[in-house]
């Protein structure tokens, strides 16, 4: 039954929003969704990312509290850049983390988190894995930021997924 359903509440799931777009339960409809819900899953089978394995689930609770702070803190320094433009203007820079994670899905949550956050910008992870290129709007010491990057951010999501 996997072979065949291998995301059995996606396919569901297109077929509902299949319905739900076209606001018909024609029979045409119910046969289009249906079909969409059962070739879509496998023919994207490849795509899927491997089965996430989570350590220590009580640190993603520290981690999300860490990343609301991290988001409220640089929101208001990136407005208070932005305000003060004219009179000391931000220095942006690319800078280099070294990074211990790899698992991909600790790695997919940890560009999600530098999207999340301003003032930072995921630019390029390097082919093994060991290096990512992050673009910082306004950056003060870099040693003293990716400290915090690896501490706030990696080392939790190291725990949760290595």
């Amino acid at each position: 039954m996997k072979h065949l359903f291998p995301a059995p509440l996606l396919s569901l799931a297109l077929w509902l929003l299949w319905l739900l777009l076209n606001l018909s339960t024609s029979p045409g409809n119910l046969l289009l969704g249906a079909v969409l819900g059962f070739w879509a899953p496998l023919m994207m089978r490849r795509l899927r990312p491997l089965p996430v394995r989570i350590r220590r689930p009580w640190v993603i609770l520290r981690l999300v509290l860490l990343v609301g702070r991290d988001v409220l803190v640089s929101n208001l320094a990136v407005a208070w850049s932005v305000l003060n433009a004219g009179r000391r203007p931000p220095r942006s820079q690319f800078i280099k983390v070294p990074l211990d994670l790899r698992d991909a899905n600790g790695l997919a949550a940890l560009s999600m988190i530098t999207t999340v956050v301003p003032g930072t910008v995921w630019s390029e992870l390097a082919l093994d894995r060991s290096i990512l290129l992050l673009h910082v709007f306004d950056l003060e010491d870099e040693a003293l930021f990716i400290q915090h990057f690896k501490a706030t951010y990696e080392r939790p999501l190291m725990e949760i997924f290595e």
